[in-house]
């Protein structure tokens, strides 16, 4: 970690009662590894839904797909975001229902619109017209919502350019969508995932109210708006708390849309599953490059192919301290990698961790917020080395 003077640094993370109960769980197995909180999980999913009361949460379950974790949100009503007939069959074996499903993956094959229609799905997201032409053929009558096209400006990762269309282009989707006998719904964005800068959402609100009023005078009433995700997890630097983000959505709302009745959709991903995950690690080798080089290298047994990805340019910044030298005095800076034969696997070379002077192989490292987006970017067996294992903690 870079220095920091508080007492606890930790405690921003993890109360220390309950870290201590995770690293008890933890103690004995081999890492690298995961641990799941459910308790954080079910708080942060409590939390959300009374900050954003009225809105309709679909889990994006691409965070974080575990079984136990699916079947908590399930339980406390959560509805699902799925991205491919993989996912569908995911929540499907686990009794939940199509009814809980949206399909809001853009990029989409023919016979998997098929598939999830035939598995009951009717709720449908879409950015093109080849993409329109498919589900009026495949999914009949369905029910659309058209992705608006943003920068991801403010968001620690990004989601431009691949996904989304210019309002203009929407206009003219939505109209050819309902001549092919689709619904059209509603309009759907997401303003980047880890977005720190919540005037976003004023911005691409402001768009949707914008294609409102323009449909109208074609006699095409829209009735929801996706808001995405975008809420954050308690990473490195701080963000505004999620009560703080919601406060500020439904001000957005309010001046956009008055009293308008309006079907409000979020997709949480991140801040649901992201500070609910701890990766236990270790210390592989400490070197240098040089004799004059005084940089140290630290590889960890776990890197950017078997569950770290999104270090890639270094945008999502992970707290990291060494277990049981959280508060060492005795430190300076290290370039983190992670234990593959390829050269892209390092993790953070610009930004500077600071780690104990003393620190060998076999010290145990502990990541935090590592609950989304690791063990489903995770590669099969890349070098060899398996898809990062996890353990799910319930007490």
């Amino acid at each position: 970690m870079p220095k920091d003077s508080s007492p606890d640094p930790l405690r921003r993370f993890v109360t220390p009662s309950r870290l201590k109960k995770i690293r008890t769980f933890a103690k004995g197995k081999e890492t690298p590894f995961l641990v799941i909180d459910l308790k954080t999980v079910a708080k942060n999913f409590d939390e959300l839904k009374r900050s954003m009361r009225t809105a309709k949460i679909c889990y994006a379950m691409k965070a974080n797909p575990h079984p136990a974790v699916l079947k908590l949100l399930y339980k406390k009503g959560s509805y699902f975001d799925v991205a491919s007939r993989f996912e569908i069959d995911q929540l499907l074996r686990l009794g939940i229902p199509a009814s809980r499903m949206s399909y809001g993956n853009t990029i989409k094959k023919a016979r998997d619109i098929s598939y999830a229609y035939q598995k009951g799905i009717r709720y449908y997201t879409t950015d093109s017209y080849d993409d329109v032409a498919k589900l009026a053929k495949f999914a009949p009558k369905s029910y659309v919502t058209f992705r608006l096209l943003l920068e991801g400006g403010g968001a620690d990762w990004p989601l431009s350019r691949k996904f989304g269309a210019h309002p203009d282009l929407i206009y003219r989707l939505i109209k050819d969508a309902k001549k092919q006998g689709l619904r059209p719904y509603g309009l759907s964005f997401h303003v980047g995932s880890q977005q720190r800068d919540i005037g976003q959402w004023d911005n691409a609100i402001a768009r949707c109210r914008y294609l409102f009023d323009a449909l109208k005078t074609d006699r095409i009433k829209l009735k929801a708006i996706n808001l995405g995700g975008g809420f954050p997890a308690k990473y490195l630097h701080p963000t505004e708390p999620t009560k703080k983000y919601a406060q500020q959505i439904r001000k957005y709302l309010k001046e956009d849309f008055g009293d308008d009745k309006l079907e409000i959709i979020i997709e949480p991903g991140r801040s649901v599953a992201g500070d609910a995950g701890i990766i236990f690690s270790e210390v592989v080798l400490v070197s240098t490059k040089s004799e004059t080089q005084g940089v140290r290298w630290v590889y960890l047994d776990i890197g950017k192919f078997n569950g770290l990805i999104e270090t890639l340019d270094e945008a999502i910044k992970y707290p990291i301290f060494v277990e049981g030298r959280e508060q060492a005095h005795d430190t300076s800076e290290v370039i983190l990698a992670g234990p593959t034969c390829d050269s892209c696997d390092i993790l953070y070379e610009h930004f500077k961790y600071e780690l104990p002077n003393n620190l060998s192989e076999g010290d145990r490292v502990n990541i935090f917020s590592t609950g989304a987006y690791t063990t489903t970017y995770s590669a099969v067996a890349f070098n060899g080395f398996p898809p990062l294992r996890v353990f799910v903690f319930e007490e």
